[in-house]
């Protein structure tokens, strides 16, 4: 039997970075994460330097929660220390926002082959995150690049696929397939609901349903794809991940429009049952 769904939530993503307001400290937010009963902490290295994130290492004891990394190497050598960095926090492995960026797939195949030797040296596995300004920044590059490094695994945020194929609703044939390529070689999946034309939007607004019951079918469908696969007894981890301004969208009062607390446990919920019926 496999395991259970583990969600996870991100650092980031309780900053709140309102002008003038300072953010609440670090301990605070992880002791809210822990209280509301997500399984772990997520730690994103684009967000803040290696030296801060290692100043945070204690609140993981101190709380309980699990760790998960989020690795932004600018060269092959800086995933190492993101990679010693994981193991401190426990994190199962790391995500990859590669920005190392050839332009042609010939190129980038060699630059992720020396990523995966790194980790297959430091005992870390690592999954490469479907995200924009990166070395997966296009959804054909990264087909590409998987029919070329077959032991290649992605961390699915299709979000950043949304936005930059611009789909029309319903999805054509060819581009769901597509998707379904991804989703079968994902190992793990973050969660913001994206549209064509923004990459965050509250999933609790009505004009956007069309856009959550799309995310909700792609999940169930990476659900059922990895329980298929999956040892017995693992674990699935899935990252809420609302981001703070520029991802959170602002009004003319430059206060966001929706809660994104809020938002994160809803997506929570709707996202275990979708678990459970995978």
């Amino acid at each position: 039997m496999t395991g259970t769904l583990r969600v996870y939530q991100s650092l980031w993503a309780t900053e709140l970075r309102r002008p003038g307001l300072a953010e609440r400290p670090v301990e605070e937010r992880f002791d809210a994460v822990a209280e509301a009963g997500y399984h772990g902490m997520a730690i994103d290295l684009g967000a803040m330097d290696i030296e801060t994130a290692r100043s945070i290492v204690p609140n993981y004891a101190r709380t309980g929660l699990a760790g998960l990394l989020t690795a932004f190497p600018r060269s092959v050598e800086e995933l190492r220390p993101a990679l010693h960095l994981a193991k401190e926090i426990g994190s199962p492995f790391v995500v990859v926002v590669g920005q190392v960026m050839p332009v042609q797939v010939c190129g980038m195949v060699p630059v992720v082959r020396e990523w995966l030797r790194i980790a297959a040296e430091e005992g870390v596995p690592i999954q490469f995150e479907t995200h924009r300004a990166s070395i997966t920044n296009d959804l054909f590059a990264t087909l590409q690049l998987l029919d070329a490094v077959p032991e290649m695994r992605l961390a699915a945020d299709l979000s950043h696929y949304v936005v930059d194929r611009e789909p029309m609703l319903p999805l054509d044939r060819e581009l769901a397939g597509q998707v379904s390529r991804i989703l079968a070689r994902s190992d793990s999946f973050q969660g913001r609901v994206a549209t064509r034309c923004q990459v965050q939007v509250s999933h609790g607004f009505p004009q956007h349903r069309p856009w959550l019951d799309l995310f909700l079918d792609w999940w169930s469908e990476g659900f059922r794809s990895w329980k298929a696969r999956a040892k017995p007894d693992e674990d699935c981890i899935f990252l809420c991940e609302l981001g703070p301004r520029p991802y959170a969208i602002t009004g003319a009062d430059d206060a966001e429009l929706s809660d994104r607390w809020l938002d994160a446990l809803s997506l929570r919920r709707l996202v275990e049952d979708r678990w459970r019926a995978a």
